[in-house]
């Protein structure tokens, strides 16, 4: 009798089957399989089988759609497991587990979806973020550093010429002149005012010494030194004096990339890789992208009012989101941690503008400074002393959010005075608030002095107001216009307060004209009043026409017209005429002007009031003149930085600033470009296809970065060459074959390539020239010829037989 069999079930059989496949398939990855752990539950070993052993899989990570490397797991029963340093690794946060255990399921970690691919050998984990630590991605910020200058040498002038010619005889003439010299960062300058008036009594001559000052610039360190003429730094409740001596300031202008005000940062979150875009009043002003996790976005607003942001978050799956922020701006506020300052030393210039040495004896020490707190608080102090002064004072500016902006400071001075009593004292104390919407705008300062209140400039001038107020409001009411009304408080010190008001509305019609209508009011004086109407209309971006009518107490009615065309900014014709009846003027003026590449000329005819004194003929030119590159160049006046274009003598090179036409280079191969931006790239290109064909390039565009109030020299790095287009011939007259090596007298390199019909372009020969071939299939051959400039210019061509 046989021996009974012992049952086996189908269940058992069912889970050899599947330990069995993924023993085999899992290592090898015969086919296509993937599990999902969420959905998939383990599987019970039967009592009398043992557990299949746990497999260590090397899997490639993405956590939230992000790449996160190669990473061990184990696969046992049925199920993905863990290490708590994997996880760790992978920015998860963990709960402390009281059995300690060091593996942990995937499936028992909250929320976590995971999909394991076993033909890819990929495991894709995504996971709420409460689960993560991840790093706040900050974007829209870029880092500032100073640009590198382009140091150039030279000399310029600036001119201002005026001169008028009376009908009594009366002349008068004047020069207003800037001589500058300046090595990269470093510029030394003087400017004077000459002077010369004929009347009754003969000439008179007049010549005053404006300023002189030496400057240098650190841009690295956002730092300027000045020696000679210059104003003391000031606050806007402090004043500013006029000395001889060094300044040594925080100059922010020497890196113009750099964000000075508070950025608004707008924080949000992101589960998966998203695109993000910041909308400031529905325009928007960022995009870009961020990881997985916490962002904050620092971008600069384009806003000087109070305004809504909406910042959108589209995820790889195309859901967006948006949140929303208000937004507020005050250009008086610095960002947390950036300080700006200024120290002055030296002595008070007295009589400037009358005379060109008068200084005073007492050496003055004053010193400004500014520091950003916070995001809504900057804090100020100013300083200033001298022999028997000395004032200290302390403010700060706040940003209320949609409140607005509100800004207070104290000062305190003690001074000797002059009579035997001692010494006296005062105080100053001014108050700002300044709301701005989209439609509604609302201004208040005021300053008040106690007591003795003196700083430095009393001592040359006069002393500060005892109070001063002044309030203002606009509103716009859409297509009603604009309408702004303001209110003016004056009290010098030993004088009665003036009190003026003024209401004023504007609205434009259509897109070529307005009209404007005005009211002001002294509020001490009932009958000084003014009332004024005015209409413009305007043909073009460059023809318009306006007319106006004033009522005032002392003039009566004042009725004008006048009509003006300006030239384009690239320079033209223009004209300007006006006429004027009432308040005892009738009258008119009459003018022609002229705006070229070398300056600008003007001349006209004026009379107002019928007297012989009011009728005269005037002209006048101003310009600049350069000394640099070797030429002598004139342009118009030049107030802060520009470029010389250098193409090494090749008359006229077209060139281009950033893609716009700027002018074609001299006779000498010379263009001056105004303006141009200072501490910042200013990319210079030519074309080299205008260029002649014997020349050689170096680069065909360039950046200069010039320093302020200087000169930068753009070169391209042209070399004149002998060139020459032969065409290279065999035996029988056929063209060598295209993609024959010419070498010329021997030179190393690659040599030139034969293009179609034989023809080649050489430009590094010599008089006499030795030619050797190859070909692509080896043979080579060889030819000779003399290098000669062509009589009418042009490039010399010669076709040549080469022989093996």
């Amino acid at each position: 009798m046989a021996e009974p069999r012992p049952r086996i079930s189908r269940r058992w059989r069912a889970e050899q089957a599947v330990h069995v496949a993924r023993a085999l398939l899992a290592p090898f990855a015969l086919a296509p399989f993937a599990l999902a752990l969420t959905a998939l539950p383990a599987l019970a070993a039967p009592v009398a089988q043992a557990a299949p052993a746990a497999m260590t899989l090397y899997l490639e990570v993405s956590l939230n759609g992000m790449a996160r490397g190669l990473h061990p797991f184990r696969l046992e029963g049925g199920a993905l497991w863990a290490s708590r340093a994997v996880l760790r690794e992978l920015s998860f946060t963990l709960p402390e587990s009281g059995s300690g255990a060091e593996w942990l399921p995937l499936r028992d970690l909250p929320g976590l979806a995971a999909d394991y691919d076993a033909v890819r050998q990929q495991l894709t984990l995504t996971a709420p973020l409460a689960m993560l630590r991840l790093p706040t991605a900050t974007v829209g910020e870029s880092a500032v550093t100073a640009q590198p200058l382009s140091t150039s040498t030279g000399l310029l002038l600036n001119y201002d010429l005026y001169g008028t010619q009376g009908r009594g005889g009366s002349s008068n003439l004047s020069a207003f002149g800037e001589l500058r010299a300046f090595r990269g960062a470093s510029v030394l300058s003087t400017t004077w005012l000459m002077q010369r008036t004929h009347d009754s009594s003969g000439w008179k001559d007049q010549s005053v010494r404006m300023d002189s000052t030496w400057s240098q610039a650190f841009p690295d360190k956002m730092l300027t030194l000045r020696v000679g003429d210059t104003l003391t730094g000031a606050l806007p409740w402090s004043r500013a004096t006029r000395i001889g001596g060094i300044q040594l300031s925080r100059d922010f202008g020497l890196q113009p990339y750099r964000q000075t005000a508070p950025l608004p940062s707008f924080i949000g979150s992101a589960t998966m890789p998203s695109d993000v875009e910041l909308f400031i009043d529905g325009i928007r002003q960022y995009s870009g992208q961020v990881p997985a996790g916490p962002f904050q976005l620092n971008t600069l607003p384009r806003i000087n009012s109070t305004g809504t942001a909406q910042v959108v978050v589209t995820d790889a799956l195309g859901r967006a989101a948006t949140l929303s922020f208000s937004l507020f701006d005050s250009s008086r506020l610095l960002a947390p941690g950036l300080s700006d300052w200024t120290v002055d030393l030296g002595v008070v210039r007295r009589n400037y503008g009358l005379r060109s040495f008068d200084y005073g004896k007492q050496p003055v020490l004053t010193g400004t400074w500014r520091r950003g707190l916070s995001d809504s608080f900057t804090m100020e102090a100013h300083g200033e002393a001298t022999r028997g002064l000395a004032l200290v004072g302390a403010g700060g500016v706040w940003q209320l959010g949609a409140a607005g902006t509100l800004s207070a400071a104290l000062a305190g001075s003690r001074h000797d005075a002059d009579n035997p009593g001692g010494s006296r004292s005062g105080t100053q104390t001014s108050l700002g608030y300044l709301w701005r919407q989209e439609r509604l705008s609302v201004g208040l300062n005021g300053t008040r002095t106690q007591g003795d209140y003196r700083d430095v400039a009393t001592a040359y001038g006069s002393a500060p107001a005892k109070g001063s107020a002044s309030a203002s409001v606009g509103f716009d009411m859409g297509g009603l216009g604009n309408v702004s009304v303001s209110y003016l408080y004056l009290r010098p010190i030993g004088q009665s307060a003036s009190r003026y008001a003024s209401v004023n509305w504007f609205r434009s019609i259509g897109r070529a004209s307005s009209i404007s209508v005005g009211m002001n009011q002294n509020l001490d004086k009932r009958n000084d009043r003014g009332v004024f109407i005015g209409l413009s209309w305007s043909w073009d971006a460059q023809t318009s026409v306006s007319a106006g009518v004033q009522r005032s107490g002392d003039q009566g009615t004042v009725g004008t017209v006048s009509a003006q065309q300006s030239p384009l900014g690239d320079g033209g014709w223009g004209w300007r005429a006006t006429a004027r009846t009432g308040g005892g003027a009738t009258g008119g003026q009459a003018e022609v002007n002229y705006l070229g590449p070398y300056g600008r000329v003007q001349a006209g005819v004026s009379e107002m009031g019928g007297s012989s004194a009011s009728r005269y003929a005037y002209a006048g030119a101003s310009g600049a003149l350069v000394l640099m590159g070797g030429g002598v160049l004139a342009s118009r006046r030049i107030d802060d930085a520009f470029a010389v274009v250098d193409t090494d003598g090749v008359a006229g090179v077209p060139v281009k600033l950033e893609n716009r036409p700027v002018g074609q280079t001299n006779s000498s191969g010379l263009l001056l470009v105004v303006p141009v931006n200072a501490y910042q790239n200013n990319k210079l290109a030519i074309d080299p296809m205008d260029l002649p064909a014997d020349v050689r390039i170096e680069r065909a565009e360039t950046l200069i970065t010039p320093a302020g109030r200087s000169g930068a020299r753009a070169h391209f790095g042209i070399t004149p060459v002998r060139a020459a287009n032969v065409a290279l011939m065999d035996a029988q007259g056929q063209p060598l074959p295209l993609g024959s090596r010419v070498q010329v007298n021997g030179q190393d390199g690659g040599g030139a390539v034969v293009g179609y019909d034989g023809w080649v372009y050489l430009d590094t020969l010599d008089v006499r020239n030795t030619l050797a071939v190859r070909a692509p299939d080896g043979a080579v051959c060889r030819a000779q010829f003399d290098w000669r400039r062509p009589e009418g210019g042009g490039l010399q061509k010669e076709r040549l037989t080469c022989v093996r």
